[in-house]
Order: structure tokens, then sequence, then C-alpha cells
């Protein structure tokens, strides 16, 4: 007889988390793995994933790996057909640019949008036709809380996060009744190795001092959520953003 925590168990499932070589996207991939998913790596290049394909194969978990740019879709396609079938797709790469919005280019905005958004559209439309198949599957596309809350000097990364939130709903209306679920998880201010030289900065304190929780989140933080989304727990939770900032979009703060 299951219980209540096997609705977390992901056992027989795969999931392919991009952009999990570090931060939080290794942390997510690190707790589907833990739920008994067989997890997909993925990175740039082989030698960027191999420590944590190790990492994960010691702790005796399922996990291989998947390299491949965003930007180039004939890698994409030969990559993922080489994983299998996939149950679970967290999208969580995420490039930036920081700077004000006359340096950034219109080749340099359709870059950032192509890698950040555009691929997901990519990645999805190879990973659906098996969700429908087995009637089961979960999409979480990782956003930002910048996509409501925006700030000066990040334009084209704003706007591919709020493509990607808008594209999460769309998703769901569109595979609401094949199995397929559609969500997006949108973190706050999380001390990731990317934001390390912002956390050390004066926007970094005003950033913490404006979190109703008064820190910067832990990357392991955002794994509860991630795992929420991808598990049968979650089956009736469609088209919705899972806001983890601790906060600070709740908030009337300065």
């Amino acid at each position: 007889m299951s219980t209540f925590p096997d609705q977390f168990r992901l056992d027989g499932r795969t999931a392919l988390v991009t952009g999990s070589a570090r931060g939080l996207g290794w942390e997510m991939a690190r707790a589907l793995a833990e739920a008994g998913a067989r997890v997909l790596l993925h990175g740039r290049t082989p030698e960027r994933i191999a420590p944590g394909l190790e990492t994960m194969r010691r702790a005796g978990f399922a996990c291989d790996a998947l390299a491949f740019e965003m930007a180039d879709r004939a890698a994409m396609q030969a990559e993922m057909a080489r994983g299998g079938p996939i149950d679970i797709l967290i999208h969580n790469v995420g490039e930036r640019d920081r700077r004000p919005f006359a340096d950034i280019g219109a080749d340099d905005f359709a870059r950032l949008v192509d890698v950040d958004l555009t691929a997901a559209h990519a990645l999805v439309r190879l990973v659906v036709p098996g969700m429908i198949e087995r009637r089961w599957g979960r999409l979480i596309l990782v956003t930002s809380i910048v996509a409501d809350l925006a700030v000066p000097g990040a334009v084209s990364y704003i706007a591919a996060k709020g493509g990607l939130s808008a594209f999460s709903r769309a998703l769901a209306a569109e595979f609401g009744a094949t199995g397929i679920t559609s969500n997006a998880l949108s973190p706050g201010f999380f001390a990731t190795e990317t934001n390390a030289a912002l956390l050390a900065s004066p926007a970094g304190e005003s950033q913490r001092l404006r979190c109703p929780a008064k820190r910067w989140a832990e990357p392991s933080e955002i794994a509860g959520a991630a795992l929420f989304l991808a598990s049968p727990a979650a089956s009736y939770v469609n088209g919705h953003t899972l806001t983890v900032d601790g906060g600070v979009s709740a908030t009337y703060l300065a």
C-alpha cells in the first residue's frame, strides 16, 4: 500500500535538467536522483559535467550526461536521442547580459533570447511526443522573479525569462488533457557561483535587505520546489509559477 510520501518518488522516470553542472541545476538534479529518477545532467561540454556525473554515480544514483550548446540545435537533437525517452524536463539554462539597454544590440538580444527562451521550445518539441504517448510528463521552465519585477541593465534576460513564464502557461493549455503538466519555477536571490560577485557588492547587500528573510537563499533551497513540481504529488498543478524568493515578490519594500 502506497503512502503519501510515495507520491514524491520518481522511480522509473528519466529526468533531464539543463544547466546542471553546478548551481541551481545541480541541486535540482540531485534532488530528483535522490527521489529515484534516472537523471541526465547537461552542460556545454563533457568535461564540464564530468565531476557531477562522478559524484552522482559514486552515490549510487542512476545518472548519465548530455553535452551540447543550446544554440546548436543539431547537437541538441543528437544528444537528446542518445539520452532516451524523457519524462521530466527542467529547463534551467539561463545566460545573462548585464549591460545597459543602449549597449545591447539586436544580435546580442536575439542570441540571448535564443539560448534562454527559444531553446526551450526546441527541447519541448523533442520530449513532448514521447510524453503524450506515455500519457505522463512534467515540463518545468526555470524563470526568475525579474520576469515580473524588472531591474535596469538586464533587458534581454528579463525579456527571455518573461517569455518562459508565458510559454509555460501556453504549454499547460496545449497539453493539459494529455497527462503532461507544465509549470514555471521562479527563483529569487540565490547565492550561486554565478552570483558570487553580486552577492559581495553593495547591490547584493541591498537585495539581502530587500528580502523579508534578510538573507540570500542557499542553492539547495530550490530543490524541494523542483521535486514537488516533478512528482506525482503535483499531478493537478498546471500552468502555475511557483516562486521561491523568501517573500521578495510578496512585499512592498525598497
